[in-house]
C-alpha cells in the first residue's frame, strides 16, 4: 500500500481537515488546525506531503520522526499541527486496513467510556447559571466556562469579586456534586492569579485552567500554594519536551494535550505516558471537530490516567455547523449518563460524509480569535 494523495478541506466554523488516499482505495481522515490559522496550516501540510506520497501508509512511527526531525527547524503550533492530522489519518488507514479500532492497535482499551464535559456561555453571572443548569438537565455531570474576563498584570478587586460572584451563581445552580473547570485562558498574570485561585477555593472547583501562559510555568509553584484546587494547563504545548519541565516541576495536576496540535496520537500517547509517571491525569483538550474528537477517545481508551474528555458540542464558536454535521454515523457520540463510549469502527470510529464536507469547504473560513484590549488601551490576552 502507498499514499499517493493528500487533500485539506478548510470548513466552518474554523475548522481544517485533511483526507490521505491510498492506492488500494482505503482513506484516512485527519484533523491539523491552529483556530485562527487554518491557511497556514494548510500550507503546512502540504509541505509534509512532499516526503509522504509514495510511502507505506503503515510506517507512522518512522513518518512521525521524518515530518518532526527531518527539518532543521522543528515544532511549534503550525508545524505540529500538520503532523498531528496527517498522523491521525494515518492511524485511521491502519485501522481500516486491519478493520480494528486504533486503540486496539495501541494496546487495547482500558475503558468502556469516559466522562465528558461541555462548554456553557452567557455574559452575566444568572445567564451561566441558567445555561449551566440545562447542561445538568441534559445529562452532564461536569462543565466548563471562562472564568476570568481580560485582567491587567496587577488589576482591581473589583474584577475579581466578579469572577468569584459568577463560579458561586454557577455552583449554586447546579449544586455541591457537578464537576465545574473554570478556564483563565492565560488571561490572568501571576499577581492576579495566586489571589483569584485562593478566592475560588471554596467552590470546590474541578479544576482551574492555563491559571497563567504555559511560558510562564515557574509561577505556577507559588500559584499552587494559594489554593487545593487543581490545576490544569497543556493545550497550548506542543511535544513531550514541551511538557518535560512542567511535568517535572509538579504543580500541575492535569495536563491537557491538544491531538490536533500536540503531534497528533503519537506523541499523544507519550505525552500522556510521561504523565503517567508523575501520577497527573489526563483531560485532553478538543473544543474541535468530529476526527479530532474521534482521535481524543482513541488516546482516552488506552491511557489509565484519562479521566474526562473535553467536546464541542454546541460550544459558542460551533456556528453554522457543529461535530455531528460532518458524519454519517452521528450515533458514535450519544452521550449518557454525561459520558460517551469509546468508538469501536475499524480507524477512528467516525465516518465523514465526504459529500458534506466539500460542499462546506466551498464556502471555508476566516475565523479571527477575537482582539481586546485594557482601558487604558494596551493589548489584552485572550
Amino acid at each position: 500500500m502507498k499514499i499517493i494523495k493528500l487533500t485539506t478541506y478548510i470548513v466552518p466554523p474554523r475548522w481544517l481537515f485533511v483526507k490521505v488516499e491510498t492506492d488500494e482505495g482505503i482513506s484516512g481522515w485527519g484533523e491539523p488546525i491552529v483556530e485562527g490559522r487554518a491557511l497556514t496550516v494548510e500550507a503546512a501540510v502540504h509541505e509534509l506531503s512532499d516526503y509522504l506520497i509514495g510511502k507505506d501508509p503503515f510506517l507512522i512511527e518512522d513518518h512521525w520522526n521524518v515530518m518532526y526531525r527531518g527539518g532543521f527547524y522543528r515544532g511549534g503550533a503550525v508545524h505540529m499541527s500538520a503532523i498531528a492530522g496527517i498522523d491521525q489519518a494515518l492511524w485511521d488507514i491502519k485501522g481500516k486496513a486491519l478493520n480494528v479500532p486504533v486503540h486496539q492497535l495501541l494496546g487495547g482499551q482500558c475503558r468502556d467510556r469516559i466522562k465528558v464535559y461541555s462548554w456553557i456561555g452567557g455574559d452575566r453571572p444568572s445567564d451561566v447559571a441558567r445555561n449551566a443548569k440545562e447542561m445538568v438537565e441534559r445529562g452532564f455531570t461536569a462543565l466548563k466556562l471562562n472564568g476570568a474576563e481580560e485582567l491587567q498584570i496587577v488589576d482591581s478587586y473589583a474584577k475579581i469579586d466578579a469572577i468569584v460572584e459568577t463560579i458561586g451563581t454557577v455552583r449554586d445552580a447546579v449544586g455541591p456534586h457537578v464537576g465545574i473547570g473554570a478556564d483563565f485562558h492565560g488571561r490572568v498574570h501571576r499577581p492576579m492569579a495566586k489571589v483569584l485561585a485562593k478566592a475560588l477555593d471554596p467552590f470546590r472547583l474541578m479544576f482551574i485552567e492555563e491559571p497563567v501562559l504555559s511560558e510562564n510555568y515557574e509561577a505556577l509553584k507559588e500559584i499552587a500554594n494559594h489554593t487545593s484546587t487543581p490545576i490544569a494547563l497543556g493545550e497550548r504545548l506542543y511535544s513531550r519536551w514541551d511538557f518535560k519541565n512542567i511535568l517535572s516541576g509538579g504543580y500541575v495536576d492535569i495536563i491537557q494535550p491538544d491531538l490536533s496540535h500536540a503531534g497528533g496520537i503519537t506523541e499523544c500517547r507519550k505525552i500522556a505516558s510521561m504523565a503517567e509517571a508523575y501520577d497527573i491525569a489526563l483531560a485532553p483538550h478538543c473544543p474541535l471537530g468530529p476526527i479530532a474528537l474521534a482521535a481524543c477517545l482513541q488516546i482516552d481508551a488506552v491511557s489509565y490516567n484519562a479521566f474526562i474528555q473535553e467536546q464541542s458540542l454546541n460550544i459558542h464558536y460551533n456556528q453554522d455547523n457543529d461535530i455531528l454535521d460532518y458524519i454519517t454515523n452521528r450515533e458514535v457520540f450519544d452521550y449518557k449518563d454525561g459520558f460517551v463510549a469509546i468508538p469501536q469502527g475499524p480507524g477512528l470510529g467516525v465516518d465523514v460524509d465526504e459529500a458534506y464536507v466539500i460542499e462546506r469547504a466551498k464556502t471555508g473560513h476566516r475565523w479571527r480569535n477575537p482582539v481586546w484590549r485594557h482601558e487604558d488601551g494596551s493589548l489584552a490576552e485572550w
